[in-house]
């Protein structure tokens, strides 16, 4: 009797564990046994991914899985990098540039911005060039769409305000008061001009452009004036401070494409790095907007640094890195293609990975007409 119950204890216990695992491993289920529920979460019953498809996946996830290592790689090449070489940082910003020093295992030094009129004479030709482009897409259209009336009553205001502030200004040059002056009476005359008639057409917005534009031309040359003047002043004080070391000191700054041409902060880089560091201690490094947070700045640095030693280890070139592995293939290619077709390819032409030129336009004879304000009549 003992041995029966245990017998029927052991058999209910092993069909329970049975219907369990059942439960567990459908593997004779179909679309249709599945709980509607589950429905919208599981696989159409359909032909399983052609072996092809499932190879390909698993040979480019060794691409895909190489991005967490090197990213990790990254952190570690930045910590360093920031411990071994001093690097210099130069961005863009609304206060004529920012400049950081990053000495070995110190903490990040920033130096003060420009002096205010910098700032100043930069705000008034902007005002100047942003009352074409508020009126420019209206000159066929002012008369009847009357949506820039109150805007241009209250920006009139913010000008009118900007010629009586300048009065109060004390720690500018009397010449450059008179320019921001003049410069502002200009546009809040054409404002007026505008709003007394209720319109304006293109030959007016053009006869307003051309008669602000010398004075525009000057407004720049007082930025330049002071945001040059400033950071000389700084970099001299940090080369000293690094001494030996500068010969060794990196430096970087951030362009977009209209600023890429005469970058003023890589050229006043250039200055005192000289003309053998350029794309080699001194990079210029493209960006999709004026401002750049330095960690960013910094993140692209290591990358570029960390594959030139990647470069020399593979290639036997510590510059290859920073050119396009597919370039020289992408170059093979295209003259193939072009020469399918008939047709002359038209390639750059090709220069040493370890090349010094700027890293910009730089052959006069590439295009033709002025290449300054100056120039301009």
């Amino acid at each position: 009797m003992h041995k029966h119950r245990g017998y029927m204890k052991k058999t209910a216990f092993t069909s329970a564990v049975c219907a369990a695992l059942c439960l567990s491993f459908p593997s004779t289920a179909k679309a249709d046994d599945v709980p509607d529920y589950m429905k919208i979460i599981t696989l159409n019953e359909g032909a399983p991914p052609a072996k092809n498809d499932i190879a390909f996946k698993n040979l480019y996830a060794l691409n895909e899985g190489m991005f967490p290592l090197y990213e990790a790689r990254i952190a570690l090449y930045k910590k360093h990098l920031r411990e071994r070489i001093p690097l210099i940082m130069g961005l863009f910003s609304g206060d004529g540039g920012r400049f950081i020093l990053y000495a070995p295992g110190k903490d990040p030094v920033e130096a003060p911005p420009p002096p205010k009129v910098y700032k100043m004479a930069k705000s008034v030709g902007h005002c100047a060039m942003v009352t074409y482009d508020w009126v420019a897409p209206l000159v066929t259209t002012s008369a009847t769409d009357q949506s820039w009336v109150g805007e241009m009553k209250a920006y009139r205001t913010r000008v009118q305000t900007g010629i009586e502030a300048l009065d109060q200004i004390t720690d500018i040059k009397p010449e450059d008061r008179d320019l921001m002056k003049d410069t502002l009476k200009q546009v809040l005359a054409f404002m007026d001009q505008c709003l007394a008639k209720g319109s304006f057409t293109y030959d007016e917005v053009i006869t307003y452009t051309h008669g602000v534009k010398p004075n525009l031309a000057k407004l720049i040359g007082v930025s330049a004036n002071a945001q040059v003047g400033h950071w000389y002043g700084v970099l001299e004080q940090w080369k000293t401070l690094l001494g030996k070391d500068w010969d060794k000191t990196y430096a970087l700054t951030n362009t977009i494409y209209v600023a890429r041409q005469n970058n003023i902060l890589f050229t006043l880089l250039a200055q005192f790095m000289g003309e053998k560091a350029i794309n080699d201690r001194l990079i210029l490094m493209e960006t999709t907007d004026f401002t750049a947070s330095p960690d960013d700045m910094l993140t692209g640095f290591v990358r570029i640094i960390s594959d030139r030693a990647l470069g020399q280890s593979f290639y036997k070139d510590y510059h290859l890195m920073d050119y396009e592995l597919l370039g020289s293939g992408g170059r093979a290619a295209i003259t193939a293609e072009a020469t399918k077709r008939g047709l002359k390819p038209f390639l750059p032409p090709l220069v040493p990975f370890n090349s010094t030129q700027w890293p910009m336009r730089i052959d006069p004879t590439s295009g033709s007409g002025p290449s300054t304000l100056e120039e301009i009549k």
